[in-house]
């Protein structure tokens, strides 16, 4: 595989589409306790989509895997919206990644060579859970679920003896939410297999598979059989202060009657990173249960909260993973997948292997230059990788000079798509050609299609329950649904046929009429979902979420996007100056609203649909729902640190200053924005104005 250093620009978006399908679905898997690759094998492709990212954050996809927390939740249980998100770590695979960490703390909260105290806690291989405590009594217990929204499991949660029904001690606020992992011990886990199979059940493949699944039974008193255990280590949304650090936080929880790891233990500087990482790593055969890393922590919670987050991790934190594992197998195949775009991605099928306790069967290649590149072929013995936050890879040829090897594999030029439509390399405004291979058949391909279709209805889009890709598949074959707008059409089509929903395979009266009760209650969809849902390039959650604040309205995003299309500079520059939004983005959207065809369907779509106006900022403070410029070198604090303070507040921040924005922060060196503020009479503050202004 090519170094992130080394790809081009085509190179990199062509293989992070690869792994953001890759990723989501193997997201799904692992929700569903039924992962098909290892931990391992995920982290390896979850740290490359990172650092390509990283390298070229204009091509963050519209389905990144650093846009989401966790997977989806799924239909059996109530939803639950947790008061604050449950956000994931980012991960950390070497020594130089953990010196990088302490050096980002450091840097952004102008420490100089000040050592930072951390907190050191082993990173429990299990299943994310959150109790809400009122009054000291458990009301509520959730799965992490998308971070946002998990699963109502309080009956279930209530059967673990570690999770106390009230809480002991004192001075524990009014409420709380006490966060932490369900797990199963190695004992207990070895027991509960030995009896699956002999009963002739299918054992679980690993701890953590069965206590996630232990945790989703319907039945509470399944799961009371288990002997699934809980480890609280964080909290959420909490109604008053009771600790100034992460250390006394822990204590403070072991007073209230959780359990929490005895192995933590409290740290310094960067040094005493990378010793805690040996020493977790030395004692993780002895623990009788499953660790897959280390969690380091900023101790000081003033520190943690000046640090914020990102997308969807926390700045304060990271996961020190334990390294990879691999195995060999022989490649059977190598079969083609077609992308919502177009891009075709060749898939190893690999005779099944075993790695980290998963058992993988398919791995990604990637592209056909990085399949030339290794020289693989059909029939060669490969090594296969689990690792990071990536799919299986094939890594190496085992012996690829070995006698009787297969011919080098030919990457066809035909989409394998019943239209049987020509691939074509993709190229670059310099007409260079890139390693990404598109069909042309475009919307005539039904497999770009019907993916298209499948994301419409996805969890993050419009969410239409009963109407997964089984039952879309079916309407699109039988053209009852070729475009978004047609579901919504779905019940009247019905109404006039000679031929039933309700008499087809698999559905009767009761499902009909629930699915039509699905469709009908998404006519009323928030801005954010819709604009998500059209499956824009590189516009994922979180930027049709900037989107929708920054418009507000559908019709203000129509008008504005079509001015896009049309090449207008002042339109063009008012979509750039939106947080976080750049060139790849504008460049997305004007190519996407250009084409008369996606016009034509985002139309007929509105026609059917009720599309909410934006959400309002809800924060009372002085600057909330104000798109503030910071500009100059701030001295009391990091630019970081001072946007990362404004969006806590409710404000908007922006890179360069239009007559839309509310006001500037300059300190020292401030150049021509301050010019551009004057002529458009925008208030300019000084650091300690805009401090004073928001409350200290």
């Amino acid at each position: 595989m090519k170094a992130v250093s080394d790809l081009t620009e085509p190179q990199a978006a062509d293989e992070l589409a690869q792994l953001a399908d890759a990723l989501a679905a193997h997201d799904l898997a692992y929700r569903d306790a039924a992962p098909i690759i290892s931990d391992a094998e995920y982290d390896v492709m979850r740290r490359r989509n990172d650092e390509i990212e990283a390298r070229f954050p204009h091509l963050m996809r519209y389905n990144s895997p650093t846009q989401r927390v966790g997977a989806t939740r799924a239909e059996q249980f109530s939803p639950v919206a947790h008061g604050t998100p449950m956000l994931s770590l980012e991960n950390a695979f070497s020594q130089e990644d953990s010196a990088d960490f302490d050096a980002k703390i450091r840097r952004f909260l102008m420490l100089g060579v000040a050592p930072v105290a951390y907190t050191a806690e082993p990173k429990i291989d299990g299943l994310s859970a959150s109790l809400r405590y009122e009054r000291g009594h458990l009301v509520q217990g959730a799965t992490r679920g998308d971070g946002r929204v998990g699963e109502d499991v309080t009956a279930n949660l209530s059967t673990l003896a570690e999770v106390p029904q009230r809480l002991s001690g004192s001075g524990w606020p009014d409420l709380i939410e006490v966060r932490g992992e369900v797990y199963l011990s190695k004992p207990a886990f070895s027991a509960m297999n030995a009896a699956a199979e002999a009963k002739g059940e299918r054992p679980y493949a690993n701890p953590r598979n069965a206590a996630a699944g232990s945790l989703r039974q319907i039945d509470p008193s399944i799961t009371a059989q288990r002997q699934l255990r809980f480890f609280a280590y964080a909290w959420g949304q909490v109604s008053a202060p009771f600790a100034d650090s992460q250390w006394q936080a822990l204590a403070r929880l072991s007073e209230w009657g959780f359990q929490v790891t005895s192995q933590s233990r409290r740290v310094q500087g960067v040094e005493g990173l990378l010793e805690a990482y040996r020493a977790f790593e030395a004692l993780r055969p002895t623990l009788n249960f499953d660790i897959d890393g280390v969690v380091f922590k900023v101790d000081r919670l003033d520190w943690q909260d000046r640090l914020g987050f990102v997308s969807r991790s926390p700045r304060w934190g990271i996961a020190r993973k334990f390294p990879a594992q691999q195995a060999r197998t022989k490649l059977e195949a190598i079969d083609l997948q077609v992308g919502r775009t177009g891009a075709v991605t060749p898939v190893a099928r690999l005779d099944p292997v075993t790695v980290g306790g998963v058992v993988v069967t398919n791995a990604t290649l990637h592209n056909g230059d990085e399949i030339a590149r290794k020289d693989i072929r059909i029939g060669d013995t490969v090594v296969v990788q689990r690792a990071g936050d990536v799919i299986p890879q094939v890594l190496e040829v085992v012996d690829p000079d070995r006698p009787g090897r297969s011919a080098p594999y030919v990457f066809p030029h035909i989409c394998p798509c019943p239209l049987k439509t020509p691939l074509a390399r993709e190229t670059t405004a310099t007409g260079a050609e890139t390693v990404v291979r598109r069909c042309t058949g475009e919307f005539a391909c039904p497999f770009q299609r019907i993916e298209h279709l499948k994301h419409f209805v996805s969890r993050r889009a419009f969410d239409i329950e009963g109407l997964g890709e089984k039952q879309l598949q079916m309407f699109f074959d039988d053209k009852t649904i070729q475009e978004p707008a047609d579901i919504f059409k779905l019940a009247a089509f019905d109404a006039a046929s000679f031929k039933k929903l309700k008499d087809r395979e698999g559905f009767g009266s009761l499902s009909v009429q629930n699915l039509f009760a699905a469709i009908e209650a998404r006519r009323h969809i928030g801005l954010d979902r819709f604009i998500f849902a059209l499956g824009i390039r590189h516009i994922g959650e979180t930027t049709a979420m900037t989107l929708a604040r920054g418009y507000g309205t559908a019709s203000a995003f129509m008008a504005a996007m079509l001015n896009v299309a049309a090449g207008d500079a002042e339109a063009m520059t008012e979509l750039d100056d939106l947080d976080q939004i750049g060139k790849a983005v504008v460049d997305a959207a004007g190519a996407y609203f250009k084409e008369e065809h996606n016009q034509s369907i985002v139309q007929r779509l509105l026609a059917e649909l009720d599309v909410q106006d934006a959400e309002a900022v809800v924060n009372d403070t002085a600057v909330a729902g104000k798109t503030i410029v910071f500009t100059g070198a701030l001295e009391r604090m990091t630019r970081d640190e001072a946007k990362a303070q404004a969006e806590r507040l409710g404000a908007k921040v922006s890179g360069s200053v239009s007559k839309k924005t509310d006001l500037v922060v300059a300190g020292p060196g401030a150049g021509s924005k301050l010019k551009t503020a004057a002529y458009f009479g925008i208030r300019v503050l000084t650091e300690d104005e805009w401090i004073t202004l928001i409350g200290g």
